[in-house]
């Protein structure tokens, strides 16, 4: 006894760790280190992946295995079973000894890395894959309607049931001509065009060509909605096969149109609509149409030519105040003429770039062509040009100024411009409609124009109410003020 006494004392006294005590510093101190040294065994454990021997202490701060810890327990085992044959107890054998520590050599690493001793589990996962422990648990299943869902005996009508609802389906089972047109029969039934597509697809790739295309004629519903998902693919070659079966040779033409729209060459695109779709069977308008696209093809290719070329040598001055921003190949005709009305405004109408020649060649209405060269000529900022627009002469040589468009639409567009006020009054003054002319002078505050419709009115009301909105000591407050003057004026109010 006195030889365990001086090995326990020796260990006290030299170990690490420290024994129970009731000193509250002391344990607070304690429970700083054991919780520090508890981090950097999980760092190092985090850090290391290899099963290293990691040293374990019991719930006493003994290292497990250790010559005290062993001393220790066999004294503590010894002294519980004198304990018991001096109370002369009867008692079960599993009962004998106190309840043992060993659930407490688990250190925080074989929690982590689930290391386990004989008996025991090796880590949570196997908690709750234990059969002890399963049998607690509730068994979780499925509804049997569900399980009807992944089965595969469905009828043509619960096939196309299903698809319409977004269920899973299968239409691989349908192997004869029979069942497959049939389900399709049933899909245009129900009304259900992303049902139809599906189905239409699965038609495609099943069937023949011939055979395929030969149904579709009977089914009109069907037929629709296969050319719409054909376009919209931009199947073009399916598409003109399905055609020619059904001798409809407009839209095989037009198809074939669309076709060239893909071309990225320019010349190759020209060749291919003088070679191939000009004398395609088209109506007499698209006729019309498709010759009109190759004229302006053809004269697109020539003026993008020479303009780069005049852009390139600097010889023009309009090229150098304002350079171009993009190609004028493949654009439309009224960006074409806009184009035209910026960089070939001056030229005669003999010349294929000159915006006359374009007017009279694609028969361009007066409207377009006057809206499209007033937004040409105001973004130049050439108000000569604009006015010569809108002037005509009558055939005793009078000029008179004349807007098919309506003057309120020029103001508009010149004030979009940043047009000077100056030149927005003349063309507010030519507005026919009293009403409209002084909403847009307001609007635009071109003063002389209230000014001078509020004297031709009589209104000398409205001229004091607006004599409050000009700035103060300006020419338009001297004209307001020199108008109010005049006794020769007879208001009407």
């Amino acid at each position: 006894m006195s030889r365990i006494k001086f090995d326990e004392e020796e260990y006290w006294n030299s170990s690490k760790f420290q024994a129970f005590t009731f000193d509250d510093e002391d344990d607070d101190l304690f429970q700083l280190k054991e919780s520090k040294r508890a981090v950097n065994s999980l760092r190092e454990i985090v850090d290391n992946d290899e099963d290293d021997e990691l040293e374990k202490y019991s719930w006493s701060g003994e290292p497990v295995g250790s010559i005290s810890w062993s001393i220790k327990e066999s004294s503590s085992s010894s002294r519980a079973a004198g304990e018991v044959r001096n109370q002369g107890q009867q008692r079960c054998q599993s009962n004998a000894g106190p309840l043992s520590k060993q659930g407490s050599s688990y250190s925080l690493s074989s929690l982590f890395k689930g290391l386990n001793k004989p008996g025991t589990l090796n880590s949570f996962s196997d908690a709750f894959t234990d059969t002890s422990i399963k049998s607690f648990a509730p068994e979780l299943r499925r509804p049997k309607a569900e399980y009807q869902d992944y089965g595969g005996d469905w009828s043509i009508e619960d096939t196309v049931r299903r698809m319409k609802r977004g269920k899973v389906y299968s239409l691989e089972r349908f192997r004869s001509l029979k069942d497959k047109l049939q389900l399709l029969d049933e899909a245009v039934r129900l009304h259900d065009g992303n049902v139809i597509t599906a189905v239409l697809i699965f038609l495609k790739r099943t069937l023949g060509t011939e055979i395929f295309f030969r149904e579709l004629e009977l089914r009109p519903v069907a037929l629709q909605h296969f050319i719409h998902f054909l376009q919209e693919i931009n199947d073009q070659k399916i598409l003109q096969d399905l055609f020619r079966f059904l001798d409809h040779a407009e839209e095989l033409a037009l198809s074939m149109y669309r076709e060239n729209l893909n071309i990225p060459n320019a010349e190759e695109r020209r060749d291919f609509l003088k070679t191939k779709c000009i004398r395609l069977p088209f109506s007499a308008d698209d006729a019309t149409h498709i010759k009109d696209h190759y004229t302006l093809l053809e004269r697109q290719i020539i003026i993008e030519a020479n303009d780069k070329h005049l852009e390139a040598s600097g010889q023009e001055e309009i090229f150098r105040k304002h350079p171009r921003k993009a190609s004028i190949l493949f654009m439309p005709l009224v960006t074409t003429l806009f184009y035209s009305c910026i960089y070939h405004y001056t030229e005669g109408e003999g010349t294929f770039s000159s915006p006359a020649n374009l007017k009279k060649t694609f028969r361009i209405p007066e409207k377009q062509y006057v809206l499209t060269a007033l937004a040409a000529r105001a973004k130049l900022r050439a108000w000569h040009d604009v006015d010569a627009l809108f002037t005509t002469k009558n055939w005793l040589g009078y000029t008179k100024k004349k807007a098919p468009i309506g003057f309120h639409r020029v103001v508009e567009i010149l004030h979009k411009n940043s047009a000077p006020v100056q030149v927005l009054q003349d063309y507010v003054r030519l507005v026919d409609d009293v009403d409209l002319k002084l909403n847009i002078a307001i609007k635009y505050k071109c003063h002389n124009v209230v000014i001078d419709t509020y004297k031709d009115l009589k209104d000398r009301h409205q001229l004091m109410v607006y004599r409050c909105k000009v700035d103060r000591n300006s020419p338009e407050e001297e004209k307001i003020d020199h108008i109010l003057s005049n006794l020769q004026i007879r208001w009407k109010n």
